[in-house]
């Protein structure tokens, strides 16, 4: 299992009391493959970081499922826009894979931050991460080409491309199943 606290190091250095302090709020939820996180069109009231095991985030448009993200080990899952405005977001969570995940909730976490600096600072700290990723995912789909996509995930996380399902990555791409099975047999 990827360790929270070593994923943490990665942002910054708590103190020992902030450490403490996170710990006592964490919880170890050991989830089965295909359960709901966030339905959608509700509020996300967790933050769940992923020990073990997969998880995707998507919504409906049209009637068609889309994966607008992909949570592997080591990595964080969430409905930001709801965590933070506190409002329902069309998009829901749910495990693809038998999961490990550490669960904050909103509340309790808010409460870390007004006593705890460091902790605080982890927050915008991994906020902050999630932003890059959301603009390097934006600039990827508008200025990179599917075979360019697809390429960054094997570069990148390759066991995704036997972890997911082939209509999943090609949604989380932005192509089609025929699309996205022409870059494989031409790779």
């Amino acid at each position: 299992m990827v360790s929270f606290f070593d994923t943490i190091a990665g942002f910054t250095t708590l103190t020992k009391e902030g450490e403490k302090a996170l710990t006592s709020i964490l919880k170890i939820e050991e989830v089965e493959k295909g359960q709901t996180l966030v339905k959608e069109n509700s509020v996300c009231n967790y933050i769940y970081f992923i020990g073990e095991g997969l998880t995707r985030t998507y919504y409906y448009k049209e009637g068609k499922d889309v994966t607008d993200w992909i949570s592997i080990e080591g990595t964080f899952a969430c409905s930001i826009v709801s965590f933070i405005t506190r409002k329902p977001d069309r998009r829901g969570i749910e495990t693809l894979e038998d999961s490990t995940l550490l669960s904050l909730q909103y509340y309790e976490l808010e409460q870390l931050y007004t006593r705890y600096h460091d902790i605080e600072h982890l927050g915008r700290l991994i906020v902050s991460s999630g932003l890059v990723q959301l603009q390097q995912r934006f600039d990827d789909l508008h200025f990179a080409t599917a075979s360019e996509r697809y390429k960054k995930i094997m570069d990148e996380n390759p066991s995704l491309i036997q972890r997911v399902t082939l209509g999943m990555l090609a949604s989380f791409l932005g192509v089609t199943q025929e699309t996205l099975s022409r870059i494989r047999s031409q790779i």
